[in-house]
């Protein structure tokens, strides 16, 4: 009987931690963020570094969260040095000025079969905006795991260089206005 009851006891507060929120903090050496950034003639992609981050987990969505993104790490996947140079220049997102952007997670949907719409404030170059995405989570042996692929409008953070939202008569010479983050987040 008393093996019974404790063995209820245990159970019970057992779903309630299941239950309760959870502040979880980014693994920074696994996480990858991947860019691709599209023009009429051709595209670059590369990688960013996370520089840290953590979000609360309760009754399977996202509560809340902040992400901080190092742009001085922005590397091209090809290794030009000088594409490198000049996005980190004014011309793209102004590194020497800005050296971190934000995202804020505001929270999510419950994750039904595993995915969500996320929802949160990005922060580019000073300047914050709305952004909202599908996400996937996957609990593996080494933490939990969300994916996403976010699409971020450059235009929207006073990232001019070869946009047609800011200059006419470009030609084959315009760079979408809209760039794309795969996200492999790691989070214990």
């Amino acid at each position: 009987m008393k093996t019974t009851i404790l063995t209820a006891i245990i159970m019970i507060s057992g779903s309630i931690m299941a239950d309760a929120q959870q502040k979880l903090a980014a693994d920074t050496e696994k996480t990858t963020l991947e860019w691709l950034g599209e023009k009429v003639t051709g595209q670059h992609n590369g990688t960013i570094q996370l520089k840290e981050g953590w979000l609360e987990w309760n009754n399977n969505r996202i509560v809340a969260g902040v992400f901080e993104i190092d742009m001085t790490t922005i590397k091209d996947a090809d290794g030009s040095d000088r594409l490198e140079g000049h996005l980190k220049s004014d011309d793209f997102f102004g590194v020497d000025k800005y050296p971190v952007s934000r995202f804020v997670l505001t929270g999510s949907e419950d994750f039904q079969k595993g995915t969500a719409t996320v929802k949160g404030d990005l922060t580019i170059k000073g300047i914050t905006n709305p952004v909202e995405f599908r996400a996937t989570v996957q609990q593996k042996e080494e933490g939990t795991w969300f994916y996403a692929n976010i699409v971020v409008d450059r235009s929207k953070y006073n990232v001019r260089y070869g946009s047609g939202s800011f200059f006419d008569n470009l030609g084959d010479k315009i760079i979408y206005d809209e760039f794309k983050l795969k996200v492999s987040l790691l989070v214990k």
